[in-house]
């Protein structure tokens, strides 16, 4: 039947099929638009009140063209039976927030980003005031402690020196008092500028660091898929977890928790943020950056953590766990039982309880005789990412099982889920996004094609203007053939 058709009208009979295949892919996106609810500060599963007011420090998302009142940055906290007792919005001097840690007299450590520095400040909830402020030329930096009273343990992860070409992404501590930087570790210490990210830009990304004891540092080198606890006076690896490139470990992590067993034996709970999981690793033998470990704990092999940021062990067994981009903190039982939710968009990067401070250290799972994988049950599941339904990476990755392209597939697919929900609108679903990326990218082969079939009609044209521009005396432009 096609042959029969006159040659005009084919070109004609494509264009129309697809108008019909874009407008199609964009139904769900308008089917999306008028059905969309969005998801606010509420709670989730609440089986069990929680022990205390859970602190949660939201990071947001404002980027060029991005709306920051769709997906605000604040400092909430949440009531036992999951009530909203406050919301902190950022002030001038803050455009994203990252840590917050309880102090011992109520109040808060908070850690908030700006295009052009960080500020840090101590926040009294009791007034909705801050006690004070610092404001740091360190370039996004996630995490920065109290120590010694008076002293700031910060993470310095964006720190390349154009003027002596090297890369000083270091921890270091600043004297509050005298206004001076009193130690510093650099990390060229220990890696090699191949490793880790791009080196003159965000190479180490370490997003955290804790203070174990006297003169013991451990920090989070995100990039480098490694923690290393350092000793101050010597500047030692004393323990390492991890080893750069070495995704099975860990893969970009976050905020990771030192504890130690009922025998003493170093263990390290940890938010495996790029494998979408919380794992747990115990100390099986040897010390410094030869130490080996092993795998006592990993929640999440269900698929159901998207990008978790943050992990605390509590006192009775239980652990507080930030799913940063399901934008949800859960008390989760040691075999994957959620007890205690709550949904606080956009993009939640940590949680605390108030009342047990900063990592409160609770027991190891092997000491409670829990040591395996664990899937999620028991969550209200109010966001896409967080339910048993298939995701479009998902898809793909089952899509390629099993062929050549496997390891490509995953790879895609891996990005797709940390990098799409930052860009996607808050009322467009997944798979509506999907869809729209298809007739987008159909609707720019479509006029590629167009360009191609018409080529020598716009060459006519174009030349037709070239002759007009000369027949008038001007000059054509300089980008011209002649």
């Amino acid at each position: 039947m096609d042959r029969d058709l006159p040659t005009l009208t084919r070109p004609l009979v494509v264009r129309l099929c697809v108008v019909a295949l874009v407008a199609a892919l964009l139904v769900p996106s308008a089917v999306s638009a008028f059905t969309h609810e969005p998801i606010e500060l509420q709670r989730g599963t609440i089986d069990e009140p929680a022990n205390g007011t859970t602190v949660i420090a939201v990071q947001g998302f404002k980027g060029r063209g991005q709306n920051s009142s769709k997906k605000p940055a604040r400092l909430v906290a949440v009531g036992p039976e999951g009530d909203l007792e406050w919301n902190y919005e950022p002030q001038s001097d803050v455009t994203w927030f990252y840590d917050v840690d309880p102090l011992d007299d109520g109040t808060l450590l908070v850690v908030g980003a700006r295009r052009d520095g960080t500020t840090v400040f101590k926040y009294d909830p009791a007034t909705g005031e801050r006690v004070w402020t610092e404001r740091l030329d360190t370039h996004d930096t996630h995490d920065v402690d109290l120590i010694n009273g008076d002293e700031l343990l910060v993470a310095d992860m964006r720190n390349y020196n154009e003027t002596s070409e090297r890369n000083e992404d270091r921890i270091f501590v600043y004297n509050r008092t005298t206004d001076e930087t009193v130690w510093e570790y650099e990390f060229e210490r220990i890696y090699d500028r191949d490793d880790g990210g791009g080196y003159t830009g965000d190479w180490t990304h370490v997003n955290d660091v804790d203070k174990l004891g006297d003169g013991r540092y451990m920090a989070s080198p995100r990039n480098m898929d490694e923690v290393v606890v350092i000793d101050r006076e010597s500047k030692d690896v004393e323990l390492s977890l991890g080893t750069p490139g070495d995704h099975s470990v860990i893969y970009e992590q976050h905020n990771p928790d030192y504890l130690e067993s009922e025998d003493g034996t170093p263990t390290v709970l940890v938010a495996d943020s790029e494998n979408d999981r919380v794992v747990e690793y115990e100390l099986a033998n040897g010390t410094g950056r030869d130490a080996t470990w092993n795998r006592t704990w990993n929640l999440g092999v269900d698929g159901n953590l998207n990008w978790p940021r943050d992990a605390d062990r509590l006192p009775d067994g239980n652990t507080l766990v930030t799913d940063s981009l399901n934008h949800r903190v859960m008390e989760v039982t040691p075999e994957g039982e959620v007890v205690w939710e709550y949904y606080a968009p956009w993009g939640t990067y940590e949680a605390e309880r108030m009342n047990l401070g900063d990592e409160p250290g609770g027991p190891t799972v092997a000491d409670q005789n829990a040591t395996g994988g664990y899937g999620l049950n028991g969550s209200a599941a109010l966001t896409p990412g967080a339910t048993d339904r298939a995701t479009f990476a998902d898809w793909v990755s089952g899509t390629f099982a099993g062929t050549p392209l496997s390891g490509q597939a995953d790879w895609f697919a891996e990005r797709w889920a940390h990098i799409a929900p930052w860009i996607r609108p808050v009322w467009m679903n997944p798979w509506a996004f999907v869809s729209a990326i298809g007739a987008g990218l159909l609707t720019i082969g479509w006029v590629g094609g167009e360009a191609v079939y018409h080529r020598r009609w716009i060459r006519e044209r174009l030349r037709a203007g070239y002759d007009r521009l000369r027949s008038t005396g001007e000059q054509p432009p300089a980008d011209s053939d002649d």
